[in-house]
């Protein structure tokens, strides 16, 4: 597979898919999925394009050159990919290590289009998964006297593995606004519940007291303002009156698997979109 793929938002204006599909055409590529979408609101215009470079005839190192007139006409904010490059995704995890099971089997059954060369966690738990399959593990046991301190580490680490994406697996530590600024809609989190919701500790217990009938997780990215970075994917599932809150840990666990999951392959298959405080997610 050799694909192009497009991701704009600009002003919405007339002439502005025309544009972009007949740059395509014109040039001898075939397009192989299109999907785009008008924010109303604020007059936006958000689309996702994909094409196929065999006969394309400007080569893929000139398709930016190529293509910048018609961002500029149109006072576009795009991105360029291209399905062959894998991003190179580092993940966070703590002591709960379902989610870090589930992303690592997706990735050895090729369901996960990426490299994940570390797995880095302030706790030991993770290394013999990491060992399991054979990737590199990091140790940084963060106290409130070393916080700053490991977090650099840890920057210059992923800077050293040419890092694109992080994971939150249920990392147990919130990220100074330092590190959040140098990976800006690269870090995703999963939170273990439908947010907003019932945040803090024992989210499952406080859940179990008010009886609800629901219980969620969400998968957003990170920003500064803790739990309230533009949201990805969320699921639900039906809680009984005889759910206890072992059930319902289960269940949570389930749904933050699934979530997680979601929410990265979107982000590996470039499907997102960001502006201001939400996302467009294209099917």
């Amino acid at each position: 597979m050799n694909h192009a793929i497009l991701l704009i938002s600009s002003p919405d204006s007339k002439g502005i898919t025309a544009a972009i599909t007949s740059f395509i055409a014109n040039n001898g590529g075939n397009i192989i999925h299109a999907d785009q979408h008008i924010d109303e609101q604020s007059n936006t215009f958000f689309m996702r394009i994909e094409w196929s470079l065999v006969g394309f005839q400007i080569k893929r190192e000139k398709i930016t050159e190529a293509f910048s007139p018609i961002a500029h006409q149109f006072k576009m904010t795009w991105q360029l990919h291209f399905s062959d490059q894998k991003e190179r995704v580092a993940i966070f995890v703590s002591k709960h290590l379902h989610c870090l099971y589930d992303l690592l089997y997706r990735y050895r059954s090729g369901q996960l289009n990426c490299e994940i060369p570390i797995i880095i966690s302030n706790h030991p738990d993770a290394a013999d998964l990491a060992k399991d399959f054979e990737i590199k593990f990091h140790e940084f046991a963060v106290l409130k006297n070393n916080k700053i301190e490991q977090e650099k580490k840890q920057m210059d680490l992923l800077k050293q593995e040419r890092i694109d994406l992080v994971v939150l697996a249920r990392y147990h530590q919130i990220l100074t606004s330092a590190f959040i600024d140098s990976h800006k809609n690269q870090i995703i989190n999963i939170h273990h519940s439908f947010l907003p919701a019932f945040a803090g500790k024992n989210p499952y217990l406080q859940a179990h007291q008010k009886g609800v009938k629901v219980i969620g997780a969400t998968s957003h990215f990170v920003t500064e303002v803790l739990d309230e970075g533009p949201i990805i994917a969320q699921d639900t599932v039906a809680i009984s009156h005889r759910d206890a809150v072992e059930d319902l840990v289960r269940k949570g666990e389930d749904l933050e698997r699934v979530v997680l999951n979601r929410a990265v392959r979107l982000y590996l298959e470039k499907k997102i979109l960001c502006y201001g405080n939400k996302t467009v997610v294209f099917d």
